[in-house]
Parts: C-alpha cells; sequence; structure tokens
C-alpha cells in the first residue's frame, strides 16, 4: 500500500512540475506566418466562393448548397483567427478575456465538426447522384438539403455549446494559455469523451466516405465497360473527383489531430503518461491543429473542381494576375511580334483587292 501510494504522488508531483509548453522562438515565428497564410488564403477563397455562389443563385443545387454552408463556415472561423495569430505571436499568452477565449474556442470546435459533416453530406450526395440517382432523388431536392444543413449547425451547435460554460483560460508560468489540453486534465472522464467524440465526429464519417468513394468507383468501372463514349460518364467522373478530393482533404487536415488524440487517450486510460510523453503529446498537438485549421484553404480546392463557376473565375483572376505581372519588356516583345503579323495581313488584303 505505501508503495503505490507513493507511486500516485510522485505522478501528481510529475504532473505538477512538468512543463509542457516548450514555447521556443523559433515555434513562435513558424506559427504565425502558417496563421498569416492561412487567414488571407482562406478567408480569400471561401469569400470568393460566396460571392460567386450568390451572384448565381438561380442555379443553387443540392452540391453547390453543400459548398454554400462549407464556405460559411471556414469564412466564419478565418474572422476568428487573428485572435489565434496574436496568442501564438505573444508566446502563447492570451491578452483578451475569458468570454473571448471561449467563443474562439466554439468557433474553432463548430468549424472543425461543422465542415466534416458537410464533407460527409458531399460525398452522399455524390454518391446518390451516380448509384441511386432516381431511388434517392429526394434527398437531393434543394428544400430537403435545406433541412439538413440546418440540422448539422444545430447538432454541431448543440455538441459544442458546453464549452462555453467551461473554463478555457488558465495560468501556467506567467502565461495565460487559451484552449489548451492541459486546461481541461482535471476533469476524470475526459479521455472517454474525447474518444467518443472522435468516433462520432470523425471515425463515422471517415467510414461513410470511404464507402462511398468505393462504390462510386465501381459504378464507373461498370459504366466505363458498358458505353466508353457516354456523356453521362463524364460528369459521373467529376462526382468521384469530388469525393477523392473530400477524402484528402480529411487525410491532410483532420487525421492527423484525431490519430493523435485517440492513441494518447488509449494510452492515457490504462497507464499515467510521465512528462516527455506528455510534453511530446503538446507538440505534436499543436502541429495536427495546425493542420486541422488548413482545412480552410484546402476546402476551395474542392469548389474548384465541383463548381464550375468558382473555377473560371480563379482562372480569369490567374491569368489577368500573370498578364499584369509580365515585364514591361516581354510586353514590348509581343507587341512588337505581333505588329508584322498584322501589316501583312494589310498588305496582303490590300494586293488582294487590287487584283
Amino acid at each position: 500500500m505505501d508503495s503505490v501510494s507513493s507511486a500516485a504522488t510522485m505522478n501528481s508531483t510529475t504532473n505538477m512540475t512538468c512543463d509542457v509548453y516548450m514555447h521556443h522562438e523559433a515555434a513562435k515565428v513558424l506559427f504565425s506566418l502558417f496563421y498569416i497564410i492561412v487567414l488571407i488564403v482562406g478567408l480569400s477563397g471561401n469569400i470568393l466562393a460566396l460571392y460567386i455562389t450568390i451572384q448565381k443563385h438561380r442555379k443553387i443545387n443540392s452540391t453547390t448548397l453543400y459548398l454554400i454552408h462549407l464556405a460559411v463556415s471556414d469564412a466564419l472561423f478565418t474572422l476568428a483567427l487573428p485572435t489565434r495569430l496574436i496568442y501564438t505571436a505573444r508566446g502563447f499568452d492570451w491578452p483578451f478575456s475569458e468570454a473571448l477565449c471561449r467563443i474562439s474556442a466554439v468557433i474553432f470546435y463548430i468549424n472543425t465538426y461543422v465542415s466534416i459533416q458537410f464533407m460527409t453530406c458531399l460525398s452522399v450526395d455524390r454518391y446518390i447522384a451516380v448509384v441511386h440517382p432516381l431511388r434517392f432523388a429526394k434527398f437531393r431536392k434543394v428544400h430537403n438539403v435545406k433541412y439538413i444543413c440546418v440540422a448539422v449547425w444545430v447538432t454541431v451547435f448543440i455538441q459544442t455549446a458546453p464549452l462555453l460554460f467551461m473554463t478555457m483560460t488558465k495560468e501556467n508560468n506567467g502565461l495565460l494559455t487559451c484552449m489548451e489540453y492541459p486546461n481541461f486534465e482535471t476533469n476524470p472522464n475526459l479521455p472517454k469523451l474525447l474518444l467518443c467524440a472522435c468516433f462520432l465526429g470523425y471515425c463515422l464519417p471517415v467510414a461513410v466516405i470511404l464507402f462511398c468513394y468505393s462504390r462510386v468507383n465501381v459504378k464507373l468501372c461498370k459504366m466505363a465497360k458498358e458505353n466508353p463514349l457516354t456523356e453521362k460518364l463524364g460528369r459521373n467522373k467529376r462526382a468521384i473527383t469530388v469525393i477523392l478530393l473530400v477524402l484528402i482533404a480529411f487525410l491532410i487536415c483532420f487525421t492527423p489531430y484525431h490519430i493523435t488524440i485517440i492513441q494518447y487517450m488509449i494510452r492515457k486510460l490504462f497507464s499515467q503518461q510521465n512528462c516527455w510523453q506528455q510534453q511530446v503529446f503538446k507538440v505534436s498537438l499543436q502541429v495536427c491543429v495546425c493542420f486541422m485549421n488548413l482545412n480552410c484553404c484546402v476546402d476551395p480546392l474542392i469548389y474548384f473542381f465541383a463548381f464550375k463557376g468558382y473555377k473560371r473565375k480563379v482562372l480569369s483572376i490567374l491569368r489577368r494576375h500573370i498578364t499584369l505581372s509580365l515585364p514591361s519588356s516581354m510586353k514590348i516583345n509581343s507587341e512588337n511580334n505581333s505588329s508584322p503579323a498584322t501589316v501583312s495581313q494589310i498588305q496582303g488584303s490590300a494586293s488582294g483587292s487590287g487584283n
């Protein structure tokens, strides 16, 4: 008994003295630069998608509606990014109020799981359009999709609303940390709660997306064998491209975070983690959160391939930017090269009229 109690006391002392906040200058600079890029790319990409959609509001279908809600979620998240940027630039020291920390935490998790749900809905929508276009057509009608979108927002908000009533900030070595994992470790049921959240919020959607991708792929292979020149095959290939992009977004953005959480919580259920393990988990979690925040920059790639208007607009902007950025010497050479052709055309037409 004495040995058990002394071991427990040692673990408790280790947790109290273990400093998991190894904030180096390089980390502050790298995280700050990362959030600046995410803010610029994410905000511009999603605002552009919303702007184009508003211009073409008469052509909204089920796919476009899911993309609109995905863009709204990402745009709201990027508006909350400046507080995170300031937090990292100050060496992970929160200069704002407790209330603002809670609000930013709710926005962060709402964006994460709303994005996951709408990506899943998008995959299911493409699956129905290709595999069961008649049988489940009612689930792709716009008025029904609106109800599905509302249900997604309400469900995710209900799941994340308890964060508004939890203390998010904690003083640590003179720093006021915000929305950090060690701030919640006082809850003994935290590992079980996080494992349940990962299963419902990540594992199930991944299983659904993989199922949709495999079924659409099988259907397209069958169609290609039966009639390789059909016009419908080309449209359906775009459907599998969308699902594949959603799957890649999951792998890049959401998988590292959830795998890190799952493996650490399972180990924590069976044994007390030492200081080094806690430090490794904290650093890896910060990196994985960055990948998860990258989601609002990856989503515009999905819009690019799923939304024709968005693709045309982006290509138009890129062409205009490349043209404006060309050196003046190249523009002059280009004009000089075109001049002889124009003169020869005029001379040829003149000689032709003389004959």
